[in-house]
C-alpha cells in the first residue's frame, strides 16, 4: 500500500494506492485512518472501491454503516472511487445518493471527482 498526498491550498487528501483489499472489517478501517493521520497528517481519504471487501456494499452486513460512523466520530472525510452501476440494490443506491449529497462521504466514478469533492469540504 502506498499513500500519496494531493495538496490544494490548505486542504490535503491522502490517496491510497493498492492492488489488494485493504478494508475487510471495521478494525481495518480504523487502522487505515490512524495510519493516514499519523503518517501524512490528513483527515481526508480517497480510496478505490477495489480496496474494500464486497461486504461493504451489502448494507445488511452493516459494515458500511459501522465504518462510516467511525469516520464521522473521528472527523474523517472519505471518497470511494469506482463503478457502482452493477449494483441493483435500491437501498444501496439510496445510500450512495444520500452520501453524495452530504459533506462527509462520496461515492464517485473518478479520482478527479473525488479530489474535487474532498477539497471542497472543510
Amino acid at each position: 500500500m502506498q499513500i500519496q498526498v494531493d495538496q490544494q491550498g490548505s486542504s490535503s487528501v491522502a490517496i491510497i494506492r493498492s492492488d489488494e483489499v485493504i478494508i475487510k472489517e471495521v478494525q481495518d478501517a480504523l487502522d487505515l485512518m490512524a495510519t493516514v493521520r499519523y503518517e501524512v497528517d490528513c483527515d481526508k481519504l480517497l480510496l478505490h472501491k477495489s480496496n474494500l471487501a464486497e461486504e461493504f456494499f451489502e448494507l445488511r452486513t452493516k459494515l458500511a454503516g459501522d465504518i462510516l460512523q467511525k469516520y464521522v466520530n473521528y472527523g474523517f472525510k472519505l471518497a470511494i472511487v469506482g463503478d457502482y452501476s452493477g449494483y441493483e440494490s435500491k437501498s444501496l443506491r439510496d445510500f450512495i445518493y444520500e452520501c453524495n449529497h452530504g459533506k462527509q462521504f462520496f461515492f464517485v466514478s473518478t479520482e478527479q471527482e473525488a479530489l474535487e469533492a474532498l477539497h471542497a469540504v472543510q
